[in-house]
């Protein structure tokens, strides 16, 4: 319970329920430039058509390494959470 991709134990969340990370699955990207998730992914993860999803990038050496999509609720909520706390002391 709560491994990641090389096995070792996950991160919580703030409840204090495991995270865990691992390859869902593969994706191709088209001549376009479009890719599909695919619907059992979405169905898991609740994305229907419409959703918006933050799509966040990590660059190491000057090359982006890693792409993140959170779905747009869940990261105005992580925004506010982080930022929250720093704006109150900041205008207390």
């Amino acid at each position: 319970m709560g491994k990641n991709a090389k096995g070792s134990p996950g991160q919580s969340t703030k409840d204090g329920s495991p995270c865990s990370c691992r390859i869902e699955s593969m994706v191709s990207v088209d001549e376009r430039g479009q890719m599909v998730l695919p619907k059992d992914l979405r169905e898991k993860a609740g994305i229907r058509p419409g959703d918006r999803l933050a799509l966040i990038s990590w660059e190491k050496d000057g090359n982006i390494c890693c792409i993140t999509l959170v779905k747009s609720d869940e990261f105005s909520g992580m925004i506010k959470d982080t930022l929250g706390p720093i704006m109150k002391d900041v205008l207390s």
